[in-house]
């Protein structure tokens, strides 16, 4: 569409109708296939259709080389892994910029792989084996001062027993001690023991296991560590206790041996003989000494090899991601018969045409091969893809009109208008110029922030915002602008265009209002007179009024939403849609709702005082009988009669003829079918690429039909019910200045009233939050989603189908954007 109006490259912004797309074949050599693909995807203005569908991805030509970049991709995730264990921070820009071949990459990345494992292996033994050698210590330490205090006791236990000995027998001496020492001394038992460390959570349950299994035949002692040891196997901190066990047999020893096993009791050699213990207590107390050192220096060895993948960490992924997209590419291209040549098909734009000549031109002449590659634009009936160029400030508008339904292949486009009326229907609801330059500031931040933000990972909430952040700043500007119109600062109103056109009939203002107040000078020139505001008539007068409004707004949108649809019906050829159902829509809602909207305005500017409702309901009930004191205009009753006629005409207008005359053309288009001229090649591409789509379909008038009284039953009640819905703007005006004042009133004057300076400051606290809790955030989001509902329901169904699918390109860019 108009390439003439076009200048240079790239299209100017145009986001009424997507962009002439078509289908292009693409034959390339082998030789050059890879190049001309990744020129391709730097460009990416084509998204290519896969050609190979039937196969499944082990069957295909490049799942040796997928495979390959999926292994480089999986080490590049392993050295993330290290490299935050590490807190190393990849660098965003290589500080090297090499060009580094795939080939090359891959034997590096194994290497350094190969490297890394090795040294960790290394550390995680040393730091194993240095744990181990910790609790040795501990248990040399623990242990050591338990026998060292019994072997003190028992010696002074002999003392005694030698000096009874040598003071001679006593009365109380017993008869067979003689016999006893005598048995002793030649049958000596020797107890066994184990020492080691057991958790402290498992050391009742241990004791306990130990005493039940060997029938009481076990002493156990236990000495609590005072700091968490790191355990040797599982590495984590644990609480726990040194033991000692003395037991008597080996069916006890095997016993013993397996319980401490399922307990995680680590088991160490323990040496009787005091010099033994002292000479081991040196050696590991040396040799943590030397294992500390080495594991620093295995560390620091760690720590800048990791510094070094972190400098060329970004440009290898992207790299791989690169190589595997292409890849990923070229699978879904079929090879020629001659296998010499890789077949390619996928839309472009129509704009894209010359610079995906130039790319294919430039990867030719950089592979130095001998065979072109062929770019040729192929004619089909399939229903091309939407592709709307957007910016910054856009992208967002179409993410929410994306969200309902992308838009079919150049239908008009939602989003021109969403940009303002979306902000403005937001705004209505939230008219309070105070909170709309709280909105405004907020924003703010986030837009002159945005180069930092961007590159930064925020929260879900943060991030959406920030996606936002311009539908946010238009919000925020249509706020202040509706505030200054309901003349509203937190619920304040303040004389900013003017002084009031009302005054006191007398000095005291007793039972001030309206009706008790004189007109004293102009007409306040910009929204409402702040005199309104605390009036006994504000919410007669505030209701009237927003609610008239919202009604006018109201049809007005939903009339553009039906003149949107005549050029959707124009621009595609469809006549039909024109006649019966852009007209016939067009005067139902206006024969009704427009001349209600008609009435509001002439009763605005008459000063009338009659009564609305009573000349719509007998408008229907009793539309002969005379309007009395209701007339607003001469000629009022013959004009609604014929509204009424007009309204009643206009339905079966849409229900009836379009089925039939449906009917007539598909029989009229299939007359004489069997025999049809000859045509070319080309021709034949050409008219089958111009054909409608639905021609060769089997025809129902019965499922027309239905799909028609559907169709026509919808849009009269919707009328009916859309312009009720549009009273939301009403309601949520009037529930946001009620909040308002209530805070503004209830907290922070009552609080002022205390003469207080605690009270006032918590006043304001709580005033604070409240508004922010409340107006600016609750308040936002509800009214952000009755704008959202009124578009996508009351606004796009006039128009809108929504059935399209989205341009998605093969594009180097969007790399990037892939969670890792």
């Amino acid at each position: 569409m108009g390439e003439s109006r076009r200048g240079g490259c790239f299209p100017p912004m145009d986001l009424l109708r997507s962009e002439a797309m078509q289908l292009v074949q693409l034959v390339i050599p082998i030789e050059s296939s890879h190049v001309a693909v990744s020129y391709i995807g730097d460009l990416g203005l084509i998204q290519f259709k896969d050609l190979n569908a039937e196969k499944s991805p082990f069957q295909r030509t490049y799942a040796a080389q997928i495979k390959r970049c999926g292994e480089m991709a999986r080490r590049l995730q392993f050295f993330r892994e290290q490299m935050f264990q590490a807190s190393v921070s990849p660098a965003a820009k290589s500080l090297t910029q090499n060009g580094i071949k795939v080939d090359d990459l891959e034997v590096k990345l194994t290497e350094l792989e190969t490297e890394l494992t090795e040294i960790n292996a290394n550390n995680e033994k040393l730091q194993r084996t240095y744990n181990e050698l910790v609790e040795y210590k501990l248990v040399l330490q623990k242990a050591g001062e338990f026998f060292y205090s019994v072997q003190r006791s028992a010696a002074a236990q002999q003392r005694e027993i030698s000096l009874q000995n040598v003071s001679g027998e006593s009365i109380d001496t017993p008869l067979l001690v003689e016999h006893s020492m005598s048995a002793d001394s030649s049958k000596p038992v020797q107890l066994g023991f184990f020492t080691g460390l057991v958790p402290r959570e498992k050391s009742m349950t241990f004791e306990r296991i130990l005493f039940r299994a060997t029938r009481g035949n076990v002493f156990v002692r236990q000495v609590a560590v005072e700091n968490p040891v790191i355990d040797p196997i599982s590495g984590e901190k644990v609480e726990k206790n040194v033991f000692v066990v003395f037991y008597f047999g080996e069916r006890a020893k095997n016993k013993i041996l397996k319980i401490c096993e399922a307990f995680g009791a680590n088991r160490y050699p323990f040496s009787e003989d005091l010099g033994k213990r002292a000479q081991m207590m040196t050696e590991v107390t040396e040799r943590l000494a030397e294992l500390k050192t080495t594991i620093d220096a295995g560390l620091a060895l760690r720590e800048s090899l990791l510094c070094t993948i972190a400098d060329q960490y970004e440009q290898w992924s992207i790299l791989v991601k690169k190589e595997k997209s292409i890849y990923h590419t070229l699978n879904m291209l079929s090879i020629d018969v001659t296998k010499k040549c890789l077949v390619a098909e996928g839309w472009s734009p129509v704009f894209a045409t010359k610079q995906i000549q130039d790319a294919l031109q430039r990867a030719t002449f950089d592979t130095n091969s001998q065979v072109g590659a062929i770019f040729q634009v192929l004619y089909t009936r399939e229903s091309p893809p939407t592709y709307f160029q957007t910016n910054k400030f856009t992208s967002a508008f179409q993410e929410i009109v994306d969200a309902y339904g992308v838009a079919k292949y150049q239908e008009v486009n939602p989003t021109v208008f969403t940009i303002i009326t979306f902000p403005f229907l937001f705004a209505v609801m939230f008219g309070d110029w105070g909170h709309g330059l709280c909105l405004l500031l907020a924003t703010l931040i986030l837009i002159f922030r945005e180069r930092k933000l961007a590159n930064q990972k925020l929260g879900d909430i943060l991030e959406m915002m920030f996606g936002g952040r311009y539908v946010i700043l238009m919000m925020a500007l249509f706020s202040i602008f509706t505030g200054l119109i309901y003349n509203e600062f937190f619920s304040v109103p303040f004389e900013l265009f003017g002084r009031s056109a009302y005054a006191c009939r007398d000095l005291s203002c007793r039972d001030a209002s309206t009706v008790g107040m004189i007109k004293v000078g102009d007409t306040y020139p910009f929204g409402v007179d702040p005199v309104w505001h605390g009036s006994r008539s504000e919410l007669p007068f505030l209701n009237s009024l927003k609610m008239k409004m919202s009604i006018l707004l109201g049809v007005s949108q939903m009339n553009l939403g039906i003149i949107l649809s005549y050029f959707n019906a124009n621009f595609f050829g469809e006549s039909l849609n024109i006649w019966f159902q852009f007209i016939p829509q067009i005067i139902f809602l206006n024969s009704l709702f427009g001349y209600l909207s008609l009435l509001i305005i002439v009763k605005w500017c008459t000063g009338s005082q009659a009564d609305l409702y009573h000349v719509m309901i007998y408008m229907f009930l009793s539309p002969t009988d005379d309007l009395g004191e209701n007339q607003l205009f001469p000629g009022q009753k013959t004009a609604q009669l014929v509204l009424l006629g007009l309204a009643l005409v206009s339905v079966p207008w849409m229900l009836l003829p379009k089925p039939f005359l449906l009917k007539m053309q598909h029989e009229h288009r299939h007359q004489g079918q069997s025999y049809v001229p000859l045509q070319g090649t080309e021709e034949t591409l050409q008219a089958e690429g111009n054909h409608d789509p639905h021609g060769h379909e089997e025809f129902e008038f019965s499922e027309v039909f239905v799909h028609q009284l559907i169709h026509t039953i919808e849009f009269v009640l919707g009328a009916v019910s859309n312009t009720a819905s549009y009273l939301r703007l009403w309601a949520l005006s009037l529930a946001h200045s009620e909040l308002s004042s209530v805070f503004f009133d209830k907290v922070l004057l009552l609080a002022w009233g205390f003469n207080n300076v605690i009270i006032l400051v918590v006043g304001i606290i709580v005033f604070i939050c409240a508004t922010v809790g409340v107006l600016l955030v609750m308040e936002t989001l509800s009214a952000f989603l009755h704008a959202l509902r009124l578009h996508w329901v009351e606004f796009q169904n006039k128009f809108y189908e929504g059935n399209g699918y989205k341009f998605c390109p093969f594009s180097f860019t969007l790399l990037g954007d892939e969670v890792e």
